[in-house]
């Protein structure tokens, strides 16, 4: 059992590297108040006693870039529920993009960063990059995105 879940694991894994890496999808989703943990019926994570992540942003824009640029955002978010936020993990489509995300619980009220590192290099045109955050909030998953166009520099 433990064998066949982690066989799905990885092949989803797979599958979310290899349809976004390259992927040139001009979808944007440009929100800002986002919170993840609640639901549409009115009964909220809050009223449940569960943390709540809210970012100010769950989209990011980089516009016109250079490829070979290394260039970085900072997601901040604050935990609005009633109870410590646990990030576990933050994962990416691409390994182009790294994160870097609290380790420590965060108490409720306090705000903090998910900062992304995104790598250019050997890119071009369109880019579009997902950002996957697991907490104990409900639910489990929020998803960031950012977003570039990418050009040669002039000379080369």
């Amino acid at each position: 059992m433990k064998k066949n879940f982690f066989t799905l694991l990885l092949l989803v894994f797979v599958s979310v590297i290899l349809l976004s890496c390259n992927s040139k999808n001009n979808k944007t989703n440009q929100s800002s108040g986002v919170t993840s943990g609640s639901d549409s019926s009115g009964t909220s994570s809050e009223m449940n006693g569960l943390p709540v992540l809210s970012f100010e942003e769950d989209f990011h824009d980089f516009g016109k870039l250079y490829s070979g640029e290394l260039v970085t955002y900072a997601f901040k978010f604050k935990n609005t529920g009633n109870s410590v936020l646990l990030i576990s993990n933050v994962g990416t489509s691409c390994g182009c993009t790294v994160t870097a995300f609290p380790k420590q619980p965060i108490k409720p009220g306090e705000e903090s960063t998910i900062d992304v590192k995104f790598d250019t290099t050997g890119k071009h045109g369109r880019q579009s990059k997902s950002i996957t955050v697991f907490a104990n909030t409900q639910p489990p998953t929020s998803t960031l995105r950012i977003e570039a166009f990418l050009v040669e520099p002039e000379g080369i």
